[in-house]
């Protein structure tokens, strides 16, 4: 089975653009340090992070990047995929 690569890698862009987009809004609304405090509590880890104010420019470019970097490794493991996977015409 051949997958389109282009197609995987928006999809992967976009999931890891969406979870990145998720943590810029708890950050807006000033929950995320809640969560990470949680979050190591839960692992028994005595938080070392602040979270700094939310910045929309920042919040942009880091759902840009993310956005960029999934779409390229999404492409990258399609191609992967299809060199690999048994080929029914062969």
């Amino acid at each position: 089975m051949q997958i389109d690569p282009m197609r995987t890698g928006l999809i992967f862009g976009l999931f890891l653009a969406a979870f990145h987009a998720g943590w810029a809004f708890l950050v807006a609304l000033g929950w995320a340090q809640k969560l990470v405090d949680f979050v190591f509590w839960a692992h028994f880890i005595t938080p070392p992070y602040r979270i700094e104010p939310f910045e929309a420019a920042r919040a942009a470019i880091l759902i840009g990047f993310v956005f960029l970097v999934g779409t390229i490794m999404g492409w990258l493991a399609a191609l992967l995929w299809n060199a690999l996977a048994p080929n029914a015409s062969r």
